[in-house]
């Protein structure tokens, strides 16, 4: 049994595994139907519990195919609908009660927390679906998707990220350190990633850039990142942020300061960090982005059952 809650965590060698895995399962599925079982069903009998604190789309969808495709099922839970919130329950016990009836758990949360509460108390595999600090299944499917495009290890890929320093990026930071590629980041003077993870990288002697200038970030970029700069819950001023930003849009001129070929990519929903022209390009490889979840996120399933081809 193995937790999949932050990319730090994991090896170099399972995360590549991973990744192998996933490529080889896309593959076999080229000619079968969402809900078509995978050969010999290696999860068959299986219960993924899910449960979703914040929105979601493309985690809920992803997850949900994943573990339908693997030969098991899904239930996702409402935290409204839980004694967890409602009825005092504690989370303890709560835990238990999940580990009695499932066979894993996937929880998305605005409570790191509450993460670390769960794998305290669980005895089956907790999954981060995202949390405050990190968004690690979706990292690892966008690097599924770049190695994909490119037909060439992440390692000899230039990646940029432009906008906000949220918890996609941190997971960005921790796969650029595990997967040994360049990183360049672009986001307004105040607006760097945490102090503890520029102190974290440092102290690995890894090199990631810095700019608080767009068009420098994007110079000779193969791949540009980007990701909304308001998110749902930011309890922040909307409109100061925004002006902050307002260099920073994704913009085509910003998109030829990087090479011919470059990539954009978007985890979405998307606001207004990107406009229209570069979103709807064929540069923009955002809805193959999301499909791809599917490939990933079941290999990440087997991974947290021992069963990694």
């Amino acid at each position: 049994m193995e937790n999949f809650i932050d990319l730090n965590e994991i090896s170099t060698y399972q995360l590549r595994k991973i990744l192998e895995d996933a490529k080889k399962r896309k593959k076999f599925r080229k000619n079968l139907n969402f809900l078509d079982v995978d050969k010999k069903a290696p999860l068959k009998g299986k219960l993924l519990i899910q449960m979703f604190e914040k929105s979601s789309l493309r985690t809920r969808l992803s997850f949900y195919l994943a573990i339908k495709q693997l030969g098991g099922s899904t239930l996702t839970l409402r935290p409204d609908e839980l004694h967890l919130s409602k009825g005092g329950e504690s989370l303890e016990d709560t835990a238990k009660i999940l580990s009695s009836f499932g066979d894993a758990f996937m929880l998305r949360t605005d409570d790191d927390n509450k993460i670390n509460e769960f794998k305290k108390y669980l005895s089956i595999p907790i999954i981060n679906g995202l949390s405050p600090s990190s968004h690690p299944t979706q990292i690892l499917s966008d690097i599924f998707t770049i190695e994909e495009i490119k037909n060439k290890p992440i390692s000899k890929l230039k990646i940029t990220w432009i906008g906000d320093c949220n918890n996609v990026l941190n997971s960005l930071i921790s796969a650029s350190v595990k997967l040994d590629f360049d990183l360049t980041i672009g986001c307004p003077k105040g607006y760097e990633p945490n102090t503890s993870i520029l102190k974290w990288i440092k102290r690995l002697r890894k090199k990631i850039y810095i700019f608080n200038d767009a068009k420098k970030a994007a110079l000779n970029a193969d791949v540009i990142f980007t990701d909304k700069v308001i998110s749902i819950n930011d309890k922040v001023n909307k409109k100061k942020k925004l002006s902050k930003f307002k260099n920073f849009v994704i913009s085509q001129n910003i998109m030829n300061q990087a090479k011919k070929n470059c990539i954009f990519l978007h985890c979405l929903p998307r606001g207004d960090e990107v406009d229209d022209e570069v979103f709807k390009s064929k540069k923009s490889k955002v809805w193959l982005q999301a499909v791809n979840r599917i490939h990933v996120q079941k290999s990440i399933l087997l991974y947290c059952f021992g069963k990694l081809r």
